[in-house]
């Protein structure tokens, strides 16, 4: 097994990901540089650096004599990244699914296990991040779309905070184990149209709720 060897920076900008995607840092909350070395126990460059690459991912917003912020939770946001996930990730499922070995579908099923596992033991930290994304890359493995691969990683990363409200907070909980075991037995059927629609459903449904969510959270 490689052993991934991480920089200074790599692990600060984990680190304050994690704060934001978890709710501890909320969003419009400044993010003080010298408070998060001292906290890290890290220089400020590494610090400024793990936030640039946050603003990257769209977590983070740098606004002239203010510094950085954690970004604001936005309707037309949602609308714009699960729309283009929709797509992309669905075109990735169709050139994939038929080129789909019977171990692809079994390991596909051992990490649906044990995503499935991670939720009913309330380890929602787990089971919206690495397993889930782990679950769908697996389907996805097959489609030799490099460039379309590499656009959906960017906006996964990008929608994560909100795929953590729909689990936590939207219902998400309750319907992603049923809506992941469906999409697999689609899959295992080579039924392409049906699961690229399927799979469109699952996350144009996860825009849905998070977006009533947010209504919920502005009217208070």
């Amino acid at each position: 097994m490689a052993i991934e060897h991480k920089t200074r920076t790599q692990l600060v900008a984990e680190a304050i990901r994690e704060k934001i995607l978890s709710g501890e840092i909320k969003a419009g909350e400044p993010l003080r540089q010298a408070a998060l070395a001292a906290e890290l126990n890290v220089s400020r460059i590494p610090v400024r650096e793990a936030l640039l690459q946050l603003e990257a991912e769209g977590l983070v917003n740098f606004e002239a004599h203010k510094g950085a912020t954690a970004t604001q939770l936005n309707s037309d946001q949602i609308d714009e990244i699960f729309d283009l996930r929709a797509l992309l990730e669905a075109e990735l499922l169709r050139h994939s699914i038929t080129n789909l070995t019977p171990r692809d579908l079994l390991e596909a099923e051992a990490i649906l296990f044990d995503l499935e596992a991670a939720t009913e033991a309330g380890d929602t930290q787990l089971a919206t991040g690495k397993l889930n994304a782990e679950f769908h890359g697996k389907l996805y493995s097959k489609a030799e779309r490099p460039q379309t691969k590499e656009l959906v990683a960017v906006y996964s990363k990008n929608s994560e905070r909100y795929v953590r409200m729909h689990i936590l907070l939207a219902g998400g909980i309750k319907t992603a184990p049923e809506e992941h075991r469906q999409l697999l037995e689609l899959c295992k059927t080579k039924q392409v149209d049906e699961a690229c629609d399927y799979l469109k459903k699952h996350i144009l449904g996860a825009k849905e709720d998070i977006k009533h969510l947010l209504v919920k959270i502005e009217n208070k």
